[in-house]
């Protein structure tokens, strides 16, 4: 019987133990987790803030009992101390018995990411919070719950930091964004974060770019967050949403080797440089399938993906990953902004010859009532026409993450823009037209690289 054993309870875990106990029935499969919430959806998180989920156990993909049920044993709340690869087994932390040791056949690494700590002093302060784990949100509820949060400062223009400004005006909180680069979600252009920050402001959000925070200190009355500037804005509660980083250190003590990004190093197979070792999820790199070399993309789908493949190679299969595109899309109040592939800049740094071109048009037929406006930017190659990305915001009715997901398709297959035109896409009048925006969005940049290159 093959032992399995898989560190971290989390979405690229909880896949790989189902996998390889669905294809290895006969084999042991063990997951160790250090918190006690395995396989909960911390993409949820904000939305439980929001009272949009009433409670934080409705975020669990599956429960305790049914992951059980599937074969896998759960060690829950147990923190794995080192990873013996030549022994292949693992030491578990002291508790108040003694230390416990398993082996294994096959390992898999799955211990995710970790709230980035950015360079400001006082985030241990009272009232302060990182928003990462189910125990995160819980302690955010409970300061809300018996604190008068009147006012609240979101550090971090990204996904996280404007969904929580969502979350917490819809709370009937004063929120303000405070983001040290030019625009919110630098993952997109400035011309997209430019609509961002108008939709943001237009719900009462006071939003401040360009302002990097240096300190964090608590007075008797509440939070005040002090710029380089020396500006002060007083707040009684303080979010820092300042990105995530691979958990790594348990994997560098075992010397599994780290890629370029800081994160574990694994082939298209998942596999670490320690035999029988593999990684997959948040603490791992990621193979991008455009630019042809792992980097780190911090993804729940990724991480899902990753853990299947994984969890198939563990039970003896062959799996590949057949690669990330950046594939992201975020609700922010009306507004869906979404992205796949490489930007302008992006592209150009990978040696390809880039043309950027956007289009604004309705997302259905204007006749049809309550027609939006939608914005499509792509980003071609100005050589071969290829497609290498696609960015899109519009308002939540207008279908923003089917679109992305046919730009998305058509980068996996490595499409030309000009090939969009020839899909058969969906049309009725209240949801899309005879040309569908995408499509309309290709036709716009062939005209343009036409005119501009040829």
């Amino acid at each position: 019987m093959k032992n399995l054993l898989i560190i971290g309870g989390s979405d690229a875990g909880i896949s790989a133990a189902l996998r390889a106990k669905e294809l290895l029935p006969d084999s042991r499969v063990t997951v160790i987790t250090e918190d006690r919430y395995p396989n909960f959806s911390i993409c949820g998180l904000p939305f439980l803030i929001s009272g949009e989920v009433s409670h934080w156990e409705a975020l669990a993909h599956r429960t305790i009992a049914e992951i059980e049920k599937a074969g896998i044993e759960l060690l829950i709340g147990k923190r794995v101390e080192s990873i013996d690869p030549i022994a292949k087994n693992i030491i578990l932390a002291k508790d108040e018995h003694a230390i416990t040791e398993y082996s294994y056949d096959r390992l898999l690494i799955a211990t995710g990411g970790m709230s980035a700590r950015p360079l400001i002093s006082g985030t241990d302060n009272d009232g302060v919070f990182f928003l990462r784990w189910i125990d995160d949100g819980r302690k955010i509820l409970g300061y809300l719950a018996k604190q008068s949060v009147k006012k609240a400062i979101v550090i971090g223009g990204g996904y996280i930091g404007l969904e929580m400004a969502d979350a917490l005006s819809r709370r009937g909180i004063d929120v303000t964004v405070v983001e040290y680069a030019r625009s919110l979600l630098t993952t997109m252009d400035e011309e997209m974060g430019h609509h961002i920050r108008q939709e943001l402001e237009q719900k009462g959000v006071l939003v401040k770019t360009g302002m990097p925070v240096n300190e964090i200190l608590r007075s008797n009355d509440g939070i005040i967050v002090i710029s380089s500037k020396s500006d002060k804005l007083h707040a009684d509660m303080v979010i820092i949403a300042a990105g995530s980083k691979p958990n790594t250190d348990l994997a560098q003590k075992a010397g599994i080797a780290l890629g370029t990004t800081g994160a574990i190093y694994v082939d298209r197979q998942l596999n670490t440089n320690q035999p029988d070792i593999f990684a997959a999820g948040d603490c791992a790199e990621v193979w991008h399938r455009i630019l042809e070399k792992n980097v780190y993309s911090p993804l729940g789908t990724t991480a899902h993906k990753q853990g299947r493949v994984a969890g198939e190679n563990m039970a003896g299969g062959c799996a590949s990953y057949e690669g990330s595109l950046g594939t992201q899309v975020v609700a922010v109040f009306d507004l869906v902004i979404a992205r796949t592939g490489l930007r302008d800049s992006e592209a150009t740094a990978a040696g390809f010859v880039p043309f950027t071109d956007h289009l604004e048009t309705w997302d259905h037929k204007v006749y049809y009532p309550s027609a939006r406006r939608i914005i499509i930017r792509i980003t071609g190659d100005r050589n071969t026409g290829k497609l290498l990305g696609a960015q899109i915001v519009g308002h939540r009715s207008s279908e923003i993450a089917k679109r992305i997901d046919i730009f998305a398709t058509a980068l996996y297959h490595g499409m030309k823009v000009e090939d969009i035109d020839k899909l058969d896409l969906s049309y009725t009048p209240p949801l899309s037209t005879p040309w569908d925006p995408v499509q309309m969005a290709a036709h716009a940049w062939i005209d343009k690289a036409r005119k501009k290159f040829l």
